[in-house]
């Protein structure tokens, strides 16, 4: 283990990976917040489920439009004050939530995710590519997997927070800004501990270009590399696949069994759906000392597109088993698709991570389109991403033969 975080010249960067790691908690439940939102705008504001999408689509295209100047921070002012940047923009607006409780209409809240998900956008640019950086190459996957591990535990803690003081509040618009408060408290005292940290980024930089100068893939066009372009595919559907079975689940689980609560399917949400995607991440990490990351995304691939399929036909336990099933496969597909995207870039790296960030669009257009599909009956609007998994299948196949 100590060797997965040691480099070539001797500098173990396990304390900033622990730190970094933590940056991946917090967006986790930023993120993990957002399914308890889209089922409370539905109920607050007398939302049609594909309105009730634009919680998600104000995250996501605020990623989209922040990704590439996101990435130019980091190039100008390096990873620690670009993190810190991001930091203070994720703080600011889930500040804004507060005057938003005191208007009673979703737009400004909306305005409040955007200025949030610009944050954390700032905050992934430089948190992937750290993760992947601190250490050996070959243990690039190991060490996102192992970070998006944490990101696991932000999503389970998000759901939670929301259940239990939004959807578990007095109904009104200012539970919604509850969760945020608490949010920004610890964005800003994880920032000032941030400030006394030394990122130990020349080192990371340099190690990266020589890599790839050896491996002969420092040079030429970022477009030359095939697993790069068809990771931005795959990261987009992914993403837009797990936004969208996240946001709709409580619809899909109330649905499918008129007796289950709004709250004890965000509590299932949180506690069953979220915690089997945190021990997939685990086990994803565990998994790849002997199998490759290629090989592991073709087999969870292959397994979430047959839970969907099982999803759509609402089989009552047996469905909500398989939708259950679907956050454990689709556990280690971000970071995997990532890193395997971003492998032997050398000095592309912090453009390949602007475009891969940039592919979380996926979140902003699923939720809509699946809430327009699923209107009548949810388990409809699940063919997308049964879809998704299965481009998803095709490229860990592809992935395979890539040297």
């Amino acid at each position: 283990m100590k060797k997965l975080f040691q480099s070539k010249s001797g500098v173990n960067y396990l304390f900033p990976f622990i730190l970094i790691a933590t940056l991946y908690l917090l967006w986790g439940c930023a993120h993990g917040l957002l399914d308890v939102l889209n089922k409370q705008f539905q109920d607050n504001f007398n939302m049609t489920k594909a309105e009730s999408g634009f919680v998600q689509f104000s995250v996501y295209i605020g990623y989209f439009i922040m990704a590439l100047p996101a990435g130019l921070i980091m190039r100008h002012i390096g990873y620690k004050k670009g993190l810190i940047t991001g930091l203070l923009l994720f703080a600011f607006g889930a500040i804004l939530f507060i005057p938003a409780a005191m208007v009673e209409s979703p737009y400004p809240f909306f305005i409040a995710l955007f200025v949030l998900a610009c944050g954390l956008c700032i905050i992934e640019n430089g948190a992937h590519p750290c993760a992947t950086g601190m250490g050996p190459e070959d243990g690039a996957a190991r060490r996102i997997n192992i970070a998006a591990a944490f990101n696991g535990i932000g999503w389970i803690v998000g759901p939670l927070i929301g259940t239990w003081l939004i959807l578990g509040g007095t109904g009104t618009t200012f539970d919604i800004a509850k969760p945020y408060i608490l949010v920004a408290i610890v964005v800003l005292l994880v920032c000032l501990l941030l400030c006394f940290i030394k990122l130990p980024e020349k080192e990371m930089t340099q190690e990266a270009e020589e890599a790839a100068q050896q491996a002969g893939t420092a040079k030429g066009s970022i477009w030359q590399h095939k697993a790069f372009k068809y990771a931005l595919i795959a990261q987009f559907l992914y993403v837009g696949a797990q936004t969208g079975v996240n946001s709709f689940f409580i619809n899909y689980v109330t649905e499918l069994d008129t007796e289950i609560s709004k709250h004890t399917a965000g509590l299932l949400l949180s506690i069953g759906g979220m915690g089997l995607f945190f021990v997939g991440r685990l086990l994803s990490s565990f998994f790849m000392k002997w199998i490759s990351p290629a090989h592991l995304l073709t087999t969870f691939g292959i397994f979430a597109t047959l839970c969907m399929a099982v999803v759509m036909m609402e089989i009552k336990m047996v469905s909500l088993i398989a939708i259950f099933c679907t956050f454990f496969f689709m556990s280690t597909m971000f970071p995997t698709i990532f890193a395997i995207g971003v492998r032997g870039m050398g000095a592309h790296t912090k453009q390949a991570s602007s475009y891969l960030v940039m592919c979380i669009v996926g979140g902003a257009v699923f939720p809509i389109c699946m809430g327009l599909i699923g209107q009548n009956s949810m388990a409809l609007g699940f063919l997308l991403p049964l879809l998704a998994f299965a481009y998803i299948t095709i490229y860990g196949l592809m992935s395979r033969k890539v040297k």
